[in-house]
């Protein structure tokens, strides 16, 4: 059965519409969750209350209406302070959760590798140590004597289950990083195979992982390849490499990274920063908005700032307009870098992957080649290796026309005409 909430949130600066957005993100977060909203109540401020980060007028409501209600919880749209959780708690007399914890909650239920799953419980436990003095049930503060000598069996019980949980830390980020560096061992594997990699990055729930499944199925057919692909915000949390056989024998690699959003919590950010790293690997990146909703402009900022803080920079961009169909725009359409397409209906994907070749293929050259037919295996590797525009048999040998790597055209030089 469907837990029920009341969802709270507070404008400080926010236009109306922006605020009421954060709002309804913060009830599909919760659905995601498998929590259902019973009500919103929300409040004006110049700024959030401290103690209680609500007014006290506005708390009293809230305290009726989780009377009135029967809740399960109270789900606030910020992250709270230890004090905040602890006072609220006291006087609705009920769970509080927060943004982020709701947040760390569907990535531990979406988790399913090993990786993820310890990003997720690092962020978690992070987010957990200032907050033990506010778990009261578990950890009552009593007093056992008096002056600093004979302190009380909660305050070192306190500091014991603090120890543990720094503990466990170490322990997870020792085994990331292990993790870390058999991804970096792969990433310099495909380096040396010189396979261009395009990233897909953006938004939660703007499309990436429909566009993976499309350009896979277009040119890969093979369903063992598609990724998970579901209409919820962090359908997937894991980093998806795929690679892509185009029939003109070019190969590039795509990847599918986890999904931004607004308030996305530093903890996550932090946690999730080796996974975003093949991010930092991209020869290319396309940025997947869904052009349907009224704020893809909030979330492609929002993402672009994101990338910056990990460090992105100087990798080239293509923008990706998703479910234009919905959005009532002419599709397939492509200006420049972008392109109008719908990943759903499967339209406008080969328009994105000419302007993916555009980018990762410009080091190609046009050769025409004579290859004598004592070389034959020449020939065979150029047709599995190089797009082949002509191909002629004369007296000579075999005579090709190739669009090729700089490489290919510099090791087979003896052959060029």
């Amino acid at each position: 059965m469907n837990k029920k909430a009341i969802l709270v949130g507070v404008n400080t600066s926010r236009k109306e519409t922006d605020f009421a957005y954060s709002m309804e993100e913060l009830e599909n977060l919760a659905a995601a969750c498998g929590i259902q909203s019973a009500g919103k109540l929300t409040q004006n401020l110049d700024r959030i209350v401290q103690g209680y980060y609500l007014g006290k007028g506005k708390l009293e409501d809230l305290k009726k209406m989780v009377d009135d209600t029967e809740v399960d919880a109270v789900i606030f749209d910020d992250e709270l302070t230890p004090s905040q959780i602890r006072n609220i708690e006291e006087t609705i007399e009920c769970e509080v959760v927060d943004r982020t914890m709701l947040i760390l909650e569907i990535f531990a239920r979406r988790a399913k590798t090993r990786e993820s799953k310890l990003q997720v419980e690092v962020a978690r436990l992070r987010y957990m140590l200032p907050r033990l003095i506010g778990s009261r049930e578990s950890l009552g503060r009593q007093g056992g004597g008096s002056g600093l000598t004979n302190r009380g069996s909660g305050e070192t019980k306190l500091e014991t289950d603090r120890r543990k949980i720094e503990e466990q830390i170490t322990k997870l980020n020792r085994e990331l990083d292990n993790l870390v560096n058999q991804r970096r061992t792969q990433r310099k594997q495909r380096e040396k195979n010189n396979i261009p990699v395009v990233s897909l990055v953006g938004y939660t729930n703007a499309g990436k992982s429909t566009i993976m499944n499309a350009v896979l199925d277009a040119h890969n057919s093979g369903i063992e390849k598609q990724v998970f692909e579901k209409d919820m915000l962090f359908a997937t949390l894991e980093t998806s490499v795929r690679k892509v056989e185009l029939e003109t024998n070019q190969t590039f690699l795509l990847t599918d990274t986890v999904g931004f959003i607004n308030k996305l919590p530093h903890h996550l950010v932090k946690a999730f920063r080796s996974t975003l790293e093949e991010v930092l690997e991209a020869d290319l990146l396309v940025h997947v908005l869904d052009v349907s909703n009224p704020h893809h402009e909030e979330h492609l900022n929002l993402t672009n700032r994101i990338l910056e803080e990990i460090g992105v920079d100087g990798i080239p961009v293509i923008y990706a307009y998703n479910k234009s169909d919905l959005a009532d725009i002419a599709y397939p359409d492509v200006k420049e870098n972008e392109v109008y397409l719908s990943a759903r209906k499967k339209e406008g994907l080969n328009e994105l992957t000419e302007l993916i070749k555009a980018v990762i293929f410009k080091s190609y050259k046009t050769c025409e080649l004579l290859i004598p037919y004592t070389d034959g295996q020449v020939v065979a590797y150029f047709n599995e290796h190089a797009n082949v525009l002509d191909e002629i048999y004369d007296e000579e040998g075999t005579r090709l026309v190739v669009e090729c790597k700089n490489a290919d055209a510099e090791k087979y030089e003896k052959y060029l005409i």
